[in-house]
């Protein structure tokens, strides 16, 4: 930890740092602009907003520090000058700033850095120059241009606007450039610039917001005599962070396999700026702690600390009460935002009161009265089938009594899922004698135990059961029993409705990868692979391994062969069920 401590002196630590824009031990030295980056693109938006953070309209405190954005560079060999890979916009504005009040004000500024171009050498001079006859040459000396115009017309707007000197102004402007005014500086060793650069723009570059919330962290009221605090804060820091890179963990917080976060903390940050998912602005969770470290109102750099602690400790209680953990893993897994959990936590005091709560945004969430779920359909609400099915198995899990077992978010997060239809609509892929017995076997047990009330279908149920038993005491051929078979699978499929197939009684959650190496096969030979993905330690979920080992129906009127009309019933009262089911989360149910 001692190399990621961050001072604000000029002694040499490990980037990102804190650096200094004026005065002594400021920015110097010349920067190299190379060829893979594009001109000077800064317009009037850009311009008065980096002016209006600086000066604050002349209000920032004597410690009011101010930190700008990041600063990326890498010294060239053998000379006394940096490339420039990332802050060029920024950096060409500090210029074009310090250039006014030297030049429009005659404030001496004594900046000391200057900027050079590889494919631009043109661009050089025209800084120093400013030329508005020539603004038209190019694309960059026009938006050079038009920015110096910029600030020249927001220190006379500004000076009007608040009713100061212009001097006045510019010479207060300044004092902030030299004493309050700082950029994260970032200095990578050992990694060519040209790729830090490609690395940079895709979002890839190590310098995440956790880095740069963490450099204004250690450097905030944290002073020499506060060696000690540092530590503490670093350590906890990296404890987080290794916990938070932990599977199980961060399954139950977050449905990202964890890629956009490579530091897995910056997502507490995330959490305590209210970033939304759709926010374009990259640093914008480092620039919102850097407003509330530099504001007005600014908070000490540990009590923000504290705050971020607490959040990560609500998240590990979460995580470690059983009950919450299933109930709050299934909001999240379904849709519903961590910020949004813990702004009703902050809300609900009690720990009842949240559980009560948490019911409430599931009941919310399912939105199904018990009829409604004996509705749903593959066909017509194939997503929230899913969603129910996934609330019966993570409930299974939970109402386990005198067991420990979770249902394993991270292994559910790492497949994509699709609906099996259970029931079998061919027999066609059974393939010898003795699964061909197994399976009228079954089929007729299944049919001894349902009556039919017309006439018709209750003397064919009749006859079947007749013709299976002539068959299973005689030779059985492939074509008779595929004749039966079918004869079997209508009679036990209710009114051969289409809805019964894609009914919620017929469906179960499966791996896409396993769902497809099923096909559409007879129930016997997908009982018999699903066993085997099971044994071979693939992840089938509790609910659907239920199915296919015939949990739902009572031991000795079980066909395992055939996924009968019982089966649905039992199955489809078990998933509405309070006592194993989804029955508490339904409209009405309660």
């Amino acid at each position: 930890m001692l190399a990621d401590t961050y001072e604000l002196t000029q002694t040499a630590v490990r980037s990102p740092r804190l650096q200094k824009v004026g005065g002594k031990g400021g920015i110097e030295g010349e920067y190299f602009v190379p060829a893979y980056q594009r001109g000077y693109r800064w317009g009037v938006h850009e311009v008065e907003a980096l002016l209006s953070d600086i000066y604050a309209d002349g209000s920032r405190a004597p410690a009011d520090n101010y930190c700008l954005q990041p600063i990326v560079v890498k010294r060239r060999a053998g000379e006394g000058a940096y490339e420039l890979i990332d802050g060029q916009q920024r950096l060409t504005t500090l210029y074009l700033i310090y250039r006014y009040l030297n030049t429009e004000v005659g404030v001496e500024t004594g900046h000391r850095f200057s900027l050079m171009y590889e494919t631009r050498p043109a661009s050089r001079e025209y800084l120093r120059s400013l030329d508005a006859e020539r603004m038209n040459d190019n694309i960059d000396f026009y938006h050079m241009h038009a920015a110096y115009e910029c600030i020249r017309s927001w220190f006379a707007e500004t000076a009007a606007r608040l009713a100061t000197p212009s001097k006045l102004l510019a010479f207060k402007v300044l004092d902030y450039l030299e004493n309050l005014v700082y950029v994260i500086w970032y200095e990578p060793d050992n990694i060519d610039a040209t790729t830090l650069f490609i690395r940079l723009n895709v979002g890839r570059i190590p310098l995440t917001n956790a880095e740069l919330v963490k450099a204004l962290l250690l450097s905030k009221d944290l002073d020499a005599h506060n060696f000690q605090r540092r530590v503490e804060i670093g350590s906890q820091w990296d404890a987080i962070e290794q916990d938070l890179q932990q599977p199980e963990f961060w399954a139950f917080l977050s449905n990202s396999d964890g890629a956009d976060y490579p530091t897995r903390i910056e997502l507490l940050f995330d959490l305590m700026a209210k970033r939304r998912p759709d926010e374009k602005d990259r640093f914008f969770t480092f620039l919102h702690f850097k407003s509330a470290l530099d504001g007005r109102a600014k908070a000490k750099s540990s009590s923000v600390w504290a705050t971020i602690v607490q959040c990560y400790q609500v998240l590990r209680e979460w995580f470690e009460d059983r009950d919450l953990y299933h109930k709050l893993g299934y909001l999240i897994t379904t849709g519903t935002s961590l910020r949004q959990l813990l702004d009703l936590s902050e809300l609900e005091k009690t720990k009842s009161a949240f559980g009560r709560a948490v019911d409430q945004l599931i009941i919310r969430s399912v939105g199904l009265s018990p009829a409604g779920v004996m509705e749903l359909n593959y066909e017509t609400g194939s997503r929230k089938c899913e969603s129910v099915l996934l609330l019966f198995n993570v409930e299974t899990v939970r109402r386990l009594k005198h067991s420990t077992e979770r249902y394993p978010f991270h292994a559910h997060k790492s497949e994509k899922w699709s609906l099996e239809h259970i029931h079998a609509q061919n027999a066609e892929l059974l393939t010898t004698a003795e699964e061909w017995r197994h399976w009228l076997i079954d089929g007729k047990a299944a049919l001894e135990k349902v009556r039919f009330e017309d006439q018709v279908s209750e003397s064919e149920r009749q006859n079947v059961i007749s013709e299976v038993e002539k068959s299973l005491s005689s030779q059985l051929t492939e074509s008779r029993f595929t004749r039966l078979s079918r004869r079997v699978t209508t009679l036990l499929s209710p009114e051969g409705d289409d809805d019964s197939i894609h009914g919620i009684a017929n469906l179960a959650l499966l791996s896409r990868p396993i769902n497809s190496s099923l096909g559409n096969r007879a129930f016997a030979v997908k009982r018999l692979k699903v066993i085997d993905h099971d044994r071979s330690g693939a992840f089938i979920p509790i609910c659907t391994r239920q199915v296919f080992l015939k949990y739902f129906v009572d031991a000795g009127s079980e066909q395992m062969h055939l996924w009968s009309r019982q089966d649905r019933q039992s199955y489809l009262e078990a998933l509405i069920s309070k006592d194993r089911g989804v029955g508490q989360y339904l409209v009405g149910a309660q």
